[in-house]
């Protein structure tokens, strides 16, 4: 443990932002199994829906800081992708 003062705050700051950063990225995997789930369905319309949802999860992640915004650009495209080609069959 630290001794001293400003390292004990940081301390606790890290276990506040970790616990943060865990919730945040607990909500981009349930909306990003959302979307994978109505594909795995053939839901057109659900798909959309969640992912919409996942995008704007994934885009506040990113500003966040809790996801590198090019990792969360990555998911995006990927899942719009997959939509998109569901669409087309």
């Amino acid at each position: 443990m630290a001794n001293h003062k400003s390292a004990v705050k940081r301390h606790r700051q890290s276990i506040q932002r970790a616990a943060r950063n865990r919730a945040v990225r607990t909500r981009v995997k349930n909306a990003v199994k959302s979307v994978r789930a109505a594909i795995q369905n053939n839901d057109q319309l659900q798909a959309g829906e969640a992912l919409g949802v996942a995008s704007s999860v994934l885009a506040k992640a990113a500003g966040k800081g809790a996801l590198h915004w090019k990792k969360a650009a990555r998911k995006v495209s990927r899942l719009a992708r997959a939509v998109n080609a569901m669409k087309a069959e």
